[in-house]
């Protein structure tokens, strides 16, 4: 758990929805982590964690993945541990994209759409992507590190029309 001297060390982001219709093609939303360099912190990310991968050193993980959104509960679930991620790195950027299947979707076309970022019990923020209901993805979570080396959160809801690679390299732009 943080301290305000400390800043944040680990977090949980999750996100949730409903499935879709019966007879309409599944609701597949992804959350997406982007890891970007000290002398780069704008620039393309170093590397990606999403649904298949995790990070090369284990300090980002995706610990659940749906593709339908059912279930009870969170549907996927990441865990960013920033305290054990290398000095080289200076910003982490979370969003989520929308799996398109044949038809293009927006948020505004899934029920009960809802991500969750948390520190141990505190949470940090929550969105319901309801300002961003016209998009296909959404960047909504920043952790930046300050002049001490801390971690900070930074709220960060901007929305997308762009298919999973692109926005990938969109996200921390």
């Amino acid at each position: 758990m943080s301290t305000l001297n400390k800043g944040i060390e680990k977090v949980e982001v999750t996100l949730k929805w409903d499935p879709s219709p019966i007879g309409t093609p599944d609701n597949d939303l992804d959350i997406i982590a982007a890891t970007y360099t000290a002398d780069a912190p704008h620039g393309d990310p170093a590397y990606l964690v999403a649904f298949g991968s995790r990070s090369p050193d284990g300090t980002i993980t995706l610990n659940r993945d749906s593709r339908t959104g059912q279930g009870f509960g969170f549907d996927e679930i990441m865990t960013l541990e920033l305290n054990r991620l290398s000095d080289a790195y200076s910003r982490v950027v979370v969003g989520v994209v929308i799996q398109q299947d044949g038809s293009r979707k927006v948020f505004g076309d899934i029920q009960n759409t809802e991500a969750l970022i948390r520190e141990g019990y505190t949470e940090l923020a929550s969105y319901d992507f309801a300002e961003v209901a016209q998009s296909t993805a959404a960047k909504f979570a920043e952790f930046a590190r300050d002049e001490a080396g801390n971690w900070r959160f930074h709220s960060a809801l901007q929305g997308f029309d762009a298919d999973p690679d692109t926005f990938a390299g969109l996200m921390g732009r």
